[in-house]
Formats: structure tokens, sequence, C-alpha cells
């Protein structure tokens, strides 16, 4: 091992050591809680850990790898992250509140309690959890193969991908299982700040190092690359306007009922903090355009590149210090780690409440259940990572696009009364199927745009459709009702405002 790798690789592993004990300590007077503890943080966490742990799960390896990766091959589209993640911001500001009051009223966790408990039906809230596993699993593997090209690229090729994949499941499952979403939350206060750090000390050193300033290296791209600039991109069959604008909508309104994001929702100590968040959290996304200017950058810099994803890589490790390249892996890895445990966490809470513990025999070791799961997820996805790399990257199309079908059972569901299981079930079976046939029969998009929100057209309709023919009447009890969340929040914005 050369003497910059041995400097890099140990930098990175004393903030993965950090990242452990940070994670385990934050389970400390806690580790023996029951399953609200684990799996939402007891519901108690202030503004600062329900802001960092949100930004933690929008602010993945794809920022590191994909936003530059993107925009090095297709241009300025991938800022279609950036707008769907405000319009997601937006919109939670509404139904963060509505999913918070409507869980902490009726002791639920995660979307298919909400779902099992509107409906009275613990059967549709299993088959809840089995669809949103297929749909968020893919996640998993994603994050553990970002970690893995991050760790070997920092590690100037020393460490293997197989390695990497191997650490990056192993740190995220040791704190997942201790401390649940409060480790999150704990680890994500370290991730945010070293990409805040790190991403501005790429964003000025290399338009200065390479360019020689800004202007430069604006002037280049414009004279040199200006297709990259423009919509749909370089090349003639890339994604174009109607893509971009169906996608950030989509996608903007199913972050607020995607199983992590509802996490974050459920663990905050009030109303009024997912507000504050709502706020704040687009702000936070402004640091997206970053690795997107720079993916163009690398244009001029690496070009040729085979795996475009290495393009932000790729240029700093040609120049910066191992130390520094060593501090800006260890935001990159936690980048994979912080989201990686998360999704884990959220399969685990699912399984364990509404298949596993559904039972009363098994209803007391609901904590304890999904924690095995959360575990055996994790074990699926590294598994699936050595064995078909491509198979669950293949799938991870259709998570936003299929999350979305979910959209009328788990939140319009809380607002129409009329709304029966069969209805929100025969909704989702349509869309769910669409989904699928226009995925794998490369008609997405279609006709420009995101097949998704055609299917989930197609879904409203039919459950408006069923529900109109087949009204149900669910008792009050079983919807959402603002005004208690109103009061609820005047009373908690009274407490003392810690994280």
């Amino acid at each position: 091992m050369s003497g910059n790798a041995i400097v890099s690789v140990s930098v990175l592993a004393v903030f993965m050591v950090a990242t452990v004990g940070l994670g385990i300590a934050a389970a400390r007077g806690r580790a023996g809680g029951d399953l609200a503890e684990w799996s939402v943080g007891g519901r108690s966490m202030g503004l600062v850990l329900t802001l960092v742990l949100m930004a933690g799960e929008t602010y993945t390896s794809f920022s590191y790898l994909g936003a530059a990766g993107w925009s090095y091959t297709n241009g300025i589209s991938g800022l279609y992250v950036v707008a769907y993640l405000s319009i997601g911001m937006t919109v939670s500001y509404l139904v963060g509140p509505i999913l918070w009051s409507y869980a902490r009223t009726h002791g639920l966790h995660n979307i298919s309690d909400i779902v099992a408990h509107r409906f009275a039906a613990p059967w549709f809230g299993a088959l809840i959890a089995v669809l949103a596993t297929v749909f968020v699993l893919p996640y998993i593997q994603l994050q553990i193969t970002g970690m893995g090209v991050v760790v070997a690229t920092v590690s100037y090729g020393t460490i293997g991908l197989s390695l990497a994949y191997l650490l990056a499941f192993l740190i995220s499952e040791i704190f997942i299982l201790v401390s649940g979403l409060r480790g999150s939350a704990w680890v994500s206060v370290l991730k945010d700040s070293l990409v805040v750090i790190t991403l501005a000390i790429v964003f000025v050193y290399v338009p200065l190092r390479f360019f020689g300033g800004y202007g430069t290296l604006l002037h280049r791209i414009t004279a040199e690359h200006s297709a990259w600039l423009t919509l749909p991109g370089p090349d003639d069959k890339a994604l174009g306007l109607g893509w971009f604008i169906s996608t950030a909508i989509l996608n903007g309104v199913v972050f607020t009922v995607f199983p992590t994001q509802v996490a974050g929702f459920l663990g905050a100590r009030s109303a009024q903090v997912l507000r504050r968040n709502a706020i704040l959290m687009p702000f936070y996304q402004v640091l997206l355009f970053v690795p997107v200017l720079l993916g163009m950058a690398a244009l001029f810099v690496a070009p040729g590149l085979k795996d475009s994803n290495l393009a932000l890589f790729e240029m700093i490790s040609r120049e910066m210090p191992a130390w520094l390249l060593g501090v800006i892996g260890a935001a990159g890895a936690l980048s994979s780690i912080v989201p990686t445990a998360v999704f884990m966490l959220v399969i685990g809470t699912m399984w364990g409440r509404s298949v596993l513990g559904a039972h009363p025999r098994t209803a007391p070791r609901q904590r304890q259940l999904s924690q095995a799961v959360a575990l055996l997820a994790g074990i699926v996805a590294l598994v699936m990572t050595y064995t078909f790399p491509n198979a669950l990257v293949r799938l991870s199309v259709l998570s936003y696009e299929g999350m979305a079908q979910l959209l009328p059972a788990v939140l319009i569901a809380l607002l129409w009364r009329r709304m029966s299981a069969l209805a929100a079930v025969a909704g989702i079976a349509v869309g769910v199927v669409l989904v699928f046939w226009f995925v794998f029969s490369d008609h997405d998009p279609f006709h420009g745009v995101n097949a998704g929100l055609i299917a989930l057209a197609a879904n409203l309709l039919v459950t408006v459709g069923v529900t109109l023919l087949r009204p149900d009447d669910a008792p009050a009890d079983r919807l959402a009702r603002p005004e208690d969340e109103a009061e609820t929040a005047e009373e908690r914005e009274l407490a003392p405002s810690g994280s």
C-alpha cells in the first residue's frame, strides 16, 4: 500500500470508528426501550435532529457519485433532484403534520401501520409492507454499491469493492440495530457537517486548480458543451422537458409518503418541528448544484470516462492531498451509510409490525422481530450486491414510480371517508401493473412523460371509480383530524425545544 493510500485510508478509518461510536452512544439509556423508541426515536426528536436526519436521507451517495455522473453524461437535467426535493419539502409542510398527528394519536410506526389502521384491515397493512419492501430494498443495494466505489477510489484502489461493500453493511447494521432512528440522527450530525465542509472545499478547489476560476470554467462549458446546459441534453434521445417536469412533480409528491421520510416525520417531537424543517430543508438542497457543476467540469479534466459516476472523485483524487481525500471519502461513505441504515430500519419496522408481529402471540416481540428483519434485509441486499450486482439496480428504477401507487391508500384515504379497501387495492393493482409494464417494456418515459405519473393517474381513476360504486363509511376515529393536530402542536410548542 502506498504512502498516500495509508494516509487516506487511516483518515477514513478514524471517521468510520467515530461513526460506530456515535451511533452506539445514541442508545445510551435507551437500548431497552420499546419499538417506538427504536423505530421513531421515541417521537421526541427536536428540530436539529429531525433536520439532520431528513437531510441525511435525501443527501445520499447519489449526491457524490450520481449527480456528478449524471451531469457528466446528460447535463443540466440532473437538477431534477433539486426540483423534486424542493417540491417535496413544500408538500411536506402540509402532509408531515397530518401523518405525524395520525400516527401519534393511534400509536403507529410506519406507512403499513397507517393503512392497516385506516381500513381496519391487518392484511392490507401486510400487503403494503411487502410492496414497500420491493420498492425500497434496491436502495439499500445502491447505497452499499455507492460506498464501495467511494472507498475503493479514496484508497487508491488498495481496498477492493468486495471489502468495501462488507464495511458499509457492517457499520450500518451495528448502530441501527442498537440505537435505531436516533442513532441515524446522531450519525447524520457528523455526516452533514462533513458534507457541507467538503463540498465547499471542492467547489472552490476544482475551478481554481483546473481552470483558474469560475469564469473560465463556465465560459468553456458554454462554448464547448452548450448542449449540456439545455434540455434534453447532449443526446437527442435523452430525457427532455416533459420528463423533467413530470418526474419533479411525481417524486415531489411521493417524497412525503416514502417510508424513510415518514419515519423522519413520525420521529419528530411536534408538528411545528416538521413545519420548520420543511422551511429550512430546501436551502440544504442548494448543495446539489455543486456536484452537478463539477460533473460538467470533469468533461475537461477527465474526458472519456467509462464509468461517469467516478467523475468527481477522478478529478479530486489526482490533485488533492491524501488526508483531504480521506475526509472527502468519509463524507461520501457516510452519505451511503446513513440512508442504508434508515432503509433497513423501515423495512424491519414494517415487517415487525404488520406481518410477523401482527398476531397477538408475536406482538410483544415486535421490536426484536423488526431488528431481525432489518438485519435480514441488509444481508439480502449485500448478497445480491455480490452475486447479482445489476438485479436490484434495475429494480431501483421502479422505486419512486412504484411507491407512488401507494399514495391514495397511505394519504388520500386519511382525508376521504368514502374510500374503501377494495377501491384502494384495485387502484394499487392497476398502478403497479402499469409501472412494471412501462419499465420492463422500455416505455418509460412514455411520450416524454414519467410513466409513474401516468400509472398514478390510472390508479386514481380506478380508486375514485370503485369508491363511487362501492363506497365505504369509515368511522371518524380512522380519519385524520387536522383540528386535533393543531391543538396538539400548540400545546407542544410550550415545551422546551431541545434536539
